[in-house]
């Protein structure tokens, strides 16, 4: 009799101090947000949690089976008590609300470290133009649950940390929000869309291989986990 022998998963590894772009998705992709009340609540608790975890919240957008944040935690336990308490609290709700039980969004969430510079300006851009590439809307000004409205709108949202690379796109709050959506119209490559997605459904780093190669000096720990 042939015993099935289990991999060991990529463990997820969020360090202090590093941007990382995280997802979290529902089981089998089913339906988190049946409404703009239980994205709201969502927020609600990210934005507690973040305050609670001292996790920097950089960007995200809500879809109705997942979600994207980038975000910067200061201690590197950070983002896996962040989502665990979001885990907690919003299924919670969730399952009250529409009388049901047990698990609603898989039991880990994807995450990739992302480099600074242009990496972290291109996987923010890759998340707010989500609902672009699912077809919801045209313009990602028209989305309700992104960050572009801070970004590209100037929306005032208390629980957004503006990363430093956003803020020296200009000198002015109208600078920014117009060096901004000029990236947004610049069109992301098939390339780096598919980089971005595969960085983060493994758990690679998002970044240069310089980058990547200081992170293991820095480190000890290539974060390189291989193909399945």
């Amino acid at each position: 009799m042939r015993h099935r022998v289990s991999m060991p998963r990529p463990r997820r590894f969020c360090p202090a101090n590093f941007p990382a772009h995280v997802i979290q998705r529902g089981i089998n992709r089913q339906i988190c947000f049946t409404s703009d009340a239980d994205i709201a609540a969502y927020a609600h608790w990210l934005a507690a949690g973040a305050l609670k975890f001292r996790v920097q919240l950089h960007g995200w957008t809500f879809m109705s089976n997942h979600i994207h944040l980038l975000l910067t935690p200061h201690d590197d336990h950070g983002i896996s008590n962040l989502m665990q308490f979001l885990g907690r609290l919003y299924v919670r709700y969730f399952n009250y609300k529409y009388a049901r039980s047990g698990g609603l969004f898989e039991d880990r969430f994807k995450s990739s470290l992302v480099q600074d510079d242009i990496y972290l300006l291109t996987c923010l851009r890759y998340i707010e133009l989500n609902p672009v590439r699912a077809g919801m809307v045209i313009d990602p000004g028209d989305y309700r649950w992104s960050s572009y409205a801070a970004h590209g709108l100037g929306k005032k949202i208390s629980m957004l940390t503006p990363h430093r690379l956003y803020t020296a796109l200009g000198e002015t709050t109208a600078a920014r929000l117009s060096r901004y959506q000029q990236l947004i119209r610049e069109s992301l490559g098939a390339n780096v869309i598919a980089n971005i997605r595969h960085c983060a459904n493994k758990g690679l780093i998002l970044g240069s291989e310089q980058f990547k190669q200081q992170f293991t000096d820095l480190t000890g720990d290539s974060h390189s986990p291989p193909d399945q």
